[in-house]
């Protein structure tokens, strides 16, 4: 059975529920010694079956303290080359649950290398495209962060066009990381892009072309 293993630090705990706006509890366990605390239960979790995997992940996740969903997530990427089609689907429908910038990037990268691992951008992309959710569309727009010349520009298009309006600043940001980390391998892919989509946000287009030259 998994174990509660992380240790408790009363200072740290408000101030770091201050810097969440209060959304989650914690126990005060920075990232060093939390990711340092958890290699070898990553280790252990790599031993164990499937089914037991699902449990672990769960049990993690379902944790009231917001470094322990730190855990699942860590533990859902150490053993995503062996993920089942299920457990990709159950992670995926973590995005939406305790959901803040912190989790929805974490699991951001946990899909992507699952999609990536299995070239599955075509099908298991879609989902984002048609989601309704705006941290699974923040998903999608940021999947393919540092894929660079891999990146497929029509996907990013889609992903932009249907998200370019929605005003959240969540969806903006990811619009100009996306670009921006695009714009490192085709830059002038991103300025014609800029140049097509005017009616992209001031804040999209000023991440977007933090790289570019000129700017």
């Amino acid at each position: 059975m998994p174990s509660l293993f992380l240790p408790t630090y009363p200072n740290n705990q408000a101030p770091m529920a201050a810097y969440m706006r209060h959304q989650f509890e914690f126990l005060g366990v920075k990232a060093g010694e939390r990711r340092q605390l958890t290699r070898p239960i990553a280790q252990q979790s790599k031993k164990v079956t499937s089914a037991e995997l699902t449990t672990w992940l769960e049990f993690y996740y379902q944790q009231p303290y917001r470094e322990y969903q730190y855990v699942a997530i860590d533990l859902a990427l150490a053993n995503v080359r062996r993920l089942t089609p299920a457990q990709y689907q159950w992670c995926q429908d973590q995005v939406t649950v305790s959901a803040w910038w912190d989790s929805v990037d974490s699991w951001r990268k946990v899909l992507a290398t699952y999609i990536w691992q299995h070239q599955a951008l075509a099908t298991l992309g879609e989902d984002y495209l048609i989601a309704e959710d705006k941290w699974l569309r923040r998903v999608g727009i940021t999947l393919q962060l540092g894929q660079k010349s891999a990146t497929n520009p029509l996907y990013l298009t889609k992903m932009i066009e249907q998200n370019q309006d929605d005003p959240e600043f969540f969806i903006q940001k990811a619009i100009g990381w996306a670009l921006r980390d695009y714009s490192k391998t085709e830059p002038a892919w991103v300025a014609n892009f800029l140049v097509t989509h005017p009616v992209l946000s001031n804040l999209a287009k000023r991440e977007a072309s933090k790289y570019l030259p000129g700017h």
